[in-house]
């Protein structure tokens, strides 16, 4: 088994269906020229059931088997939202849409899915039913969680759930996958703080809210330092800083500061936010200021389940001949952690090559991969369902 010629054939067309989602973004909950052109292309494909407007915008394909005696049911998940970035690439299909950009890749998961949905809805090589969830949201709008409470699991029976991410930095079409935590557990926060607005030739008669807030900002960084277990993983990040004025002699009124936590621990993670609250409010408080903390949860931390991991890697294995499996898991979060904790499954990276960072400007997703992205999602359905 290695990558399918049929999928060489079809990456001029795959290619361009991705393109076109380039060309096109849409923000978590808007995807709603994505998820048209989704559900056409399922119902074109002949598709056993196409179901939309699923978690909001999400969209649901089910292919039978040429048999489905076995009663099991895979269900393969990509993505389909975009990030609120500035193309850079300049590329012949980079965003019509200022500000709105496939900087994750997420064009490319969707389309891999797409061009996986057309093969395996044309030779239907399976025993079972093969549910392709097509996932808003999953840039911090909890899309996963909204197709689960829509019914995902349950609606259709699945027994097993797979999905994968491009990386940048892996060898283009090598795959990489591990057993339990592979992601971590992405939190935000917020800190306002207020002062006493004024002039900037008087700051003796104001609270300057500027200095306390980037006194707060050195204050965070001790907390990996000093209040963690070295041995343990965390992330604090503070990456928004505002304020109300936007000249040169006003000292504002407020700061208002937003940031990211990443860990693999609960328990970690309710200290690093103590230790957030404590800091920022008694930085504040020594300044003459007052500082408002808030929280937001996200998806837990992603953990592969053991027995489909060593499953994925032995196929991703057959398909390219490369399943790295001793890796240090990723500090990024991902919303695919939520379906693990309804069924068991796995979660995979592809070899992006040596493309720009996700989330970075000129990032582009390499098509070089998407026919070996299609072969795993087909070769996995037909190995865990044999007609025979």
């Amino acid at each position: 088994m290695a990558v399918l010629n049929r999928f060489a054939e079809m990456l001029p067309e795959i290619s361009e269906w991705r393109r076109d989602i380039h060309a096109h973004p849409e923000l978590r909950f808007q995807e709603h020229r994505t998820a048209a052109l989704v559900a056409s292309k399922l119902k074109e494909f002949g598709c056993d059931e196409v179901v939309t407007g699923f978690g909001k915008t999400g969209v649901v394909g089910v292919i039978y088997g040429q048999s489905t005696t076995s009663g099991n049911t895979i269900l393969f998940r990509a993505d389909m939202d975009a990030l609120p970035i500035h193309e850079a690439t300049e590329l012949p299909h980079a965003s019509t849409i200022p500000g709105k950009m496939h900087a994750c890749g997420h064009d490319g998961h969707t389309s891999m899915l797409l061009g996986a949905a057309k093969y395996l809805a044309e030779t239907r090589n399976f025993n079972g039913k093969v549910v392709l969830a097509f996932q808003p949201a999953e840039e911090g709008g909890g899309g996963a969680r909204a197709m689960i409470d829509a019914g995902l699991m349950d609606r259709w029976n699945v027994d097993e759930i797979y999905g994968m991410h491009n990386m940048p930095g892996i060898p283009i079409g090598e795959f990489s996958v591990r057993n339990g935590v592979q992601m971590a557990s992405p939190s935000k926060f917020e800190i306002i703080v207020r002062g006493k607005g004024g002039h900037g030739a008087m700051p003796h008669r104001g609270v300057d809210s500027t200095l306390v807030a980037s006194q707060i900002v050195v204050a965070l960084q001790s907390i990996a330092s000093r209040n963690i277990d070295p041995l343990k993983n965390v992330v604090v990040s503070l990456c928004s800083f505002r304020t109300e004025t936007d000249t040169y002699n006003v000292i504002p009124e407020s700061v208002h500061m937003r940031g990211t936590i990443r860990t693999f621990e609960p328990e970690i993670q309710h200290i690093v936010r103590s230790r957030i609250d404590a800091l920022a409010k008694s930085t504040a408080a020594g300044y003459g200021a007052i500082a408002e903390v808030s929280h937001i949860s996200g998806p837990p931390a992603l953990v592969n389940h053991q027995g489909k991991t060593e499953l994925a890697a032995e196929v991703a294995i057959a398909v390219c001949g490369v399943a790295h499996r001793d890796f240090e898991p990723k500090m990024a979060g991902e919303d695919f952690s939520e379906m693990l904790l309804e069924r068991p499954g796995a979660y995979l990276f592809l070899g992006n090559g040596d493309s720009a960072d996700l989330h970075n400007p000129s990032y582009e997703f390499n098509d070089e991969i998407i026919p070996i992205g299609c072969s795993w999602f087909v070769t996995m359905a037909e190995s865990r369902m044999p007609l025979s």
